[in-house]
């Protein structure tokens, strides 16, 4: 069967100002929604035990196992999608990871965990889709900083709709389907305003290269011309993203550690002070117009990052801190490198070297190993699989220390890797495209 036609652009927005509004609250309206299908159902506690671990290790360690296999499904399906049809292959996405919802309500347990993971094949690869929407502009950088508010906002905010719904007396089986119901309609409308998004304008693809879709030989050959730097970063990627995943996915348990059992609202309230702080970070990029020294600033803001991670551990191991407190500044030495890979150093990367790819190849790879990490941590249980608070809040307290080093050690290191494969002037030409 023949792919439907995209949609055409919209005859407006006209001025550069009104295509950046619109696009970035497509990108934003679309990414949020499709929360509402992956996180309301870290709010419940699902209580039970199956053969000593208890039912929601399960369910997240199900729903991870999905997502991370999108991860590596998507490096090719998300490398070599056509532009025109990245709405549409979301909308189809999301309406498969809400029949899996539905599926975990009428499955019994804990055989639902399985629809979990049905629940994250589909999902894994939506992020690409959108964040190819917004790459290759002179305003790229404050594009996908939006995009990612989206999600640092979305983790919190849907964790309190699921806490509403079952409030509400809506059960924890339903809860998810239900969750994913509300914002059914929503996530079409932005799908359908993302579909009419113009691509970058003459002027864009001179200041930040052309972008294309890559083959297998394609993708080989821009991995391997970086691959050192490459390396580094996608370990880096992978601590940030091993403990988000743990501060997303155990957010009422590490309240509950740090001495303070969380409001509904609580979740949200943390989460806009992270998504503020990221967001001003990661979008001032925009204003760095030489693509060389943008992506070295960007490796330098993921290195701030990392030491507040380093700090905030230190602190909370020997002051008590107020939960708020540390989940706030956990967020943000977490998010601040999440967020600058996401919009700043791929992007720059491929602009300062004028190189044939797009930043959904490079994001797919680094998210497909970041989830890996999370899953590997998932099955080795340990603290995941006690029921106690203090020990879950304790664990994260020294990986935080542990994890921000590292990471420190690991972008030093890339920052010399990539000194030596980035072009001395922001001068070349585009590359030809096949």
């Amino acid at each position: 069967m023949a792919a439907p036609a995209a949609l055409p652009p919209a005859p407006g927005p006209s001025s550069r100002l009104a295509t950046a509004l619109w696009t970035a609250a497509a990108a934003f309206g679309t990414y949020f929604c499709m929360y509402a299908f992956r996180k309301p159902f870290t709010a419940a506690a699902y209580e039970e035990t199956y053969g000593g671990v208890d039912f929601k290790t399960i369910l997240v360690t199900a729903q991870v196992i999905g997502y991370t296999l999108s991860k590596f499904v998507g490096i090719r399906i998300v490398a070599e999608w056509p532009r025109g049809r990245r709405a549409a292959g979301i909308v189809i996405l999301i309406a498969a990871a809400e029949a899996a919802l539905v599926a975990f309500a009428l499955v019994p347990r804990p055989w639902n965990a399985l629809c979990l993971v049905a629940n994250g094949l589909p999902l894994g690869m939506v992020f690409g889709l959108v964040l190819g929407c917004l790459e290759g502009r002179r305003e790229t950088e404050a594009l996908a900083a939006g995009l990612c508010a989206s999600f640092i906002l979305a983790g919190g905010v849907m964790k309190s709709v699921g806490a509403w719904l079952l409030s509400r007396g809506v059960s924890e089986t339903w809860m998810p389907a239900a969750a994913g119901g509300l914002f059914l309609v929503p996530l079409v409308g932005f799908a359908a305003l993302l579909a009419r998004v113009p691509p970058p304008t003459a002027a864009d693809e001179a200041a930040r290269a052309p972008r294309a879709p890559l083959d297998r030989a394609g993708r080989r050959a821009l991995a391997g011309r970086h691959a050192t730097g490459l390396v580094l970063v996608v370990v880096v990627y992978t601590l940030v993203t091993i403990l988000r995943s743990i501060r997303d996915d155990y957010a009422p348990e590490l309240f509950r550690g740090l001495g303070a059992p969380a409001a509904p609202s609580a979740f949200a309230r943390v989460d806009m002070w992270v998504a503020a702080g990221a967001l001003v970070v990661s979008g001032a990029g925009v204003f760095l117009r030489d693509n060389r020294r943008a992506f070295f600033t960007a490796l330098a803001w993921c290195l701030a990052g990392c030491l507040v991670l380093v700090a905030t551990g230190l602190v909370a191991r020997f002051v008590r801190l107020p939960a708020f407190a540390f989940m706030v500044t956990a967020g943000l030495g977490l998010s601040i490198p999440y967020v600058v890979i996401h919009t700043t150093v791929f992007e720059r990367l491929l602009a300062a070297t004028r190189d044939v790819g797009n930043i959904g190849f490079l994001m797919q790879v680094a998210d497909a190993f970041g989830y890996l990490g999370y899953v590997a941590v998932m099955l080795g249980r340990g603290w995941l699989g006690s029921r106690d608070p203090e020990a879950l809040a304790g664990f994260f307290v020294g990986a935080c220390t542990v994890c921000g080093a590292a990471g420190a050690v690991a972008l030093l290191a890339a920052a010399a890797a990539f000194a030596t494969t980035l072009p001395g002037r922001d001068d070349r030409p585009p590359a030809a495209h096949a």
